[in-house]
């Protein structure tokens, strides 16, 4: 097996162990039984852990930014629009099978105060998706604190989800950036 099929197998492979047991409860030993890499090619690819989790989170920051602005641009016509669609995207999210929450909010409460990388990773997640509420806020010529309570708003869903293994937290989200986007209108 190649470098980079081995990679893209350990990666895959630790995202779904990180997911489900969290990333502190998955040893590389485990990563490597559940992938089917052998664990010198694994060291190859990920000389340590922690660079594995730091690659497990930067491509899954890829993955949110891209599938997070697709989906707006898809079925939200214009940026007030787009902001409710953000809380619609949450809630296909948070149905998924073994949803157990943000991977960024997960991995910066196991490893956040002792790995500086980690907590940097989760720290620039979240302002591109605080960011990508303001580029819409913006645009509506709303008061800049707008996106930073919205940001709030999916934040606290995706907690509360997380914990409670039910979609809904997404769609009391969306009432209440509804009210929050009306008050906000010139």
């Amino acid at each position: 097996m190649d470098a980079e099929t081995a990679g893209l197998k350990v990666l895959d492979t630790a995202e779904r162990l990180f997911g489900e047991r969290g990333v502190q409860a998955v040893g590389m030993d485990a990563v490597r039984s559940a992938s089917g890499v052998s664990l010198k090619r694994l060291y190859q690819v990920f000389p340590s852990k922690e660079l594995l989790v730091e690659a497990v989170l930067k491509r899954r920051d890829e993955a949110v930014r891209a599938s997070l602005a697709a989906h707006g641009a898809r079925v939200a016509d214009g940026p007030y629009a787009r902001v409710l669609a953000v809380f619609d995207w949450l809630a296909d999210w948070f149905a998924e099978p073994g949803f157990r929450g943000c991977a960024f909010i997960n991995a910066f409460g196991e490893l956040g105060g002792v790995t500086p990388a980690v907590a940097a990773i989760a720290r620039d997640h979240k302002e591109a998706v605080r960011a990508y509420f303001a580029e819409q806020t913006d645009a509506l010529g709303a008061p800049r604190d707008l996106a930073d309570q919205l940001d709030l708003l999916a934040n606290g869903a995706m907690a509360v989800a997380g914990i409670t293994g039910s979609p809904e937290p997404a769609a009391r989200a969306k009432a209440a950036a509804r009210v929050l986007l009306d008050a906000a209108r010139p």
